[in-house]
């Protein structure tokens, strides 16, 4: 069932139709529409002075001639029904009684149409008042700000609000004091949903305040749990507030936003799960991150690539490694690849725990070969990992791995590899991995040669730690003071006290200067062992030229041994003159 309400007057002509015959309010007087079987009627008065009738009829529409314009005043609106609707005899009657406006015809509800009729009805704002009223806004808010709005009796309706909620150059927290104060005004004005998304991208556009970011989020919270129902706010509104949040780091407001959606009647889309994440990575709050995480992977709607990138970057910086290699497991299987860059920081963060470095070796094989040729530090670190955790054979495999097929693996991947089996005193194979890297042109460094004297050394193997530290000499002009200090612990240890002192001497000539831990191992051993204080008295002098000063306990351990060499002497003499 159609009808046509027609409004007209000299300079105007409108009309909507809708479906529903209810009562249409209109001036404040109401007038209802009774069905006529046959032919067309005048069913109720035309109202004087901007008043309404309805006209109806089951077969045609009224034409205007049913009409009379001396009856009906300058202005009146006219409805009229039928069960098809004709467009040509409203624009009869729009010529009969004169207008210039638009034709629309159109299904709706009895809402839209009195909605139509306010609208009709309410007071125009001349651009004078709208003028003084963006001029108010756009200046420094005080106190007076609503009882100057009030003072010039403005008819308040939704098309007034939005108009200036589209006003640039207003600050949010003015735009917020005319939206209470108009709300302030049921009879007049309704929240919509099109005036509360206005208001939102308002104010989030500019750069809110901190403060005025919490009042506007009050705000829409209090228009939300007052529709009881309706669908005032939706997705868009609230998403809008989750990026203001984002952008200022409010990780535990935007949670807020996020935990109202069921109860406002929407679903979270996957930048409403990113927005929140955000916030609270800003604020450093991993361990609230996750959990939305968690809810954003078992709904299903993931951001792109290059954001669940970001997220699990944010994950791994707060050390929550494992959960960012959950999010993406859950984004390789929706497609939704992350940049090469957060997979390698993910490969890295796993490498760092014994417990997921395996993770960490299965995730290098998502690499494609043109990324992989630059992704040597997470391979790195996988070996790394390896290493630490003892899966030393797993650790060799992808050393070969990355001869074979890249990237090629430099010093510190090899000298990782070496520690390790130098650590676990499988020198044999340590060696094969030092003579690897010297067949791919690579030099040992001194600390290949360290970790190596050293494994030596932890074996009692003191023959073939010297023999290294020969071949060190001749390939590196300067030696560090640990590959000395390693091996007179290993000969102090044996008790072979002059070996160690010959290394010292070595060492000065070397161009090596020996530091207090040298002198100290060495002064501590011939006190302890050796019994030897005049020699450790002689390293003593050394130090004290050389700029080195023993700490007290050791001093006092020379004096201590030298008075104890002293007493028992006394008492060997006197046993002989006895």
């Amino acid at each position: 069932m159609w009808r046509a309400l027609a409004r007209f007057s000299l300079s105007q002509f409108r009309h909507v139709a809708g479906k529903s015959l209810s009562p249409v309010t209109c001036s404040g007087r109401t007038l209802q529409v009774v069905p006529v079987e046959s032919s067309p009627a005048v069913v109720s008065g035309l109202l004087s002075n901007g008043g309404l009738a309805r006209f109806f009829s089951d077969q045609s529409a009224v034409h205007s001639s049913d009409l009379d314009p001396a009856e009906d005043g300058p202005a009146g609106a006219v409805e009229m029904a039928s069960g098809e609707s004709d467009s040509d005899q409203v624009e009869d009657f729009a010529a009969e009684y004169g207008s210039a406006g638009a034709v629309e015809m159109a299904s709706g509800e009895s809402d839209d149409d009195r909605m139509e009729c306010s609208r009709a009805e309410s007071r125009e704002i001349s651009p004078e008042e709208m003028e003084n009223v963006l001029s108010l806004l756009q200046g420094t808010a005080d106190g007076s700000l609503e009882s100057k709005l009030d003072g010039m009796h403005l008819p308040v309706h939704e098309e007034f609000v939005l108009t200036v909620l589209e006003t640039p150059l207003i600050a949010g927290g003015n735009l917020i004091r005319f939206f209470k104060w108009a709300s302030s005004k049921p009879s007049e004005f309704q929240v919509t949903r099109t005036v509360a998304g206005a208001l939102v991208r308002a104010v989030c556009k500019g750069e809110p305040l901190k403060k005025e970011a919490y009042v506007l989020w009050d705000l829409v919270r209090e228009i939300g749990e007052k529709a009881k129902g309706e669908a005032v706010l939706d997705r868009g509104i609230l998403n809008e507030l989750l990026s203001l949040f984002s952008r200022l780091g409010k990780g535990r407001a935007a949670l807020e936003v996020l935990d109202k959606f069921d109860e406002f009647g929407c679903v979270p889309d996957s930048a409403s799960y990113y927005s929140t994440v955000d916030a609270l990575c800003k604020c450093n709050t991993y361990e609230l991150a996750w959990p939305v995480c968690e809810r954003m992977i078992n709904s299903g709607t993931l951001p792109d690539g290059e954001e669940v990138g970001k997220v699990m970057s944010w994950l791994c910086k707060g050390k929550l490694a494992k959960s960012a290699h959950d999010l993406y497991s859950a984004a390789k299987e929706k497609g939704k690849i992350p940049p090469p860059s957060a997979i390698s920081l993910l490969i890295v963060s796993l490498s760092r725990e014994d417990k997921t470095v395996k993770l960490a070796r299965e995730n290098l094989g998502d690499f494609d070969e043109e990324a992989r040729r630059y992704a040597i530090k997470p391979f790195s670190a996988v070996i790394s990992g390896l290493c630490r955790s003892k899966e030393l054979d797993g650790a060799k495999k992808l050393l070969h791995e990355m001869i074979e097929a890249g990237p090629p693996p430099g010093n510190a991947v090899f000298n990782s590899v070496v520690n390790g089996f130098s650590k676990a005193r499988e020198m044999e194979t340590a060696m094969e991995v030092k003579k690897l890297m010297e067949q791919r042109g690579l030099k040992p460094d001194l600390f290949t040669y360290t970790v190596i004297m050293s494994g030596f050394v932890s074996g009692g193997e003191m023959e073939a730690a010297c023999k290294l530290l020969k071949e060190a000499k001749k390939k590196h002009k300067t030696l560090s003071p640990v590959m000395y200090h390693t091996l007179i612990r290993g000969y102090c240890k044996l008790e072979e006290f002059d070996k160690a002192l010959e290394l010292l001497r070595e060492m000065k000539n070397f161009g090596v200067k020996p530091n207090t831990d040298e002198y100290s191992k060495l002064i501590q051993s011939l006190c302890l062992k050796a019994l030897d204080t005049d020699t450790a008295e002689k390293l003593l002098e050394e130090m004290k030229e050389s700029g080195l000063y023993l700490n007290g306990i050791t001093r006092g351990l020379v004096r201590a041994v030298k008075e104890l060499q002293g007493e028992e002497l006394a008492a060997e003499e006197t046993r002989i003159e006895a």
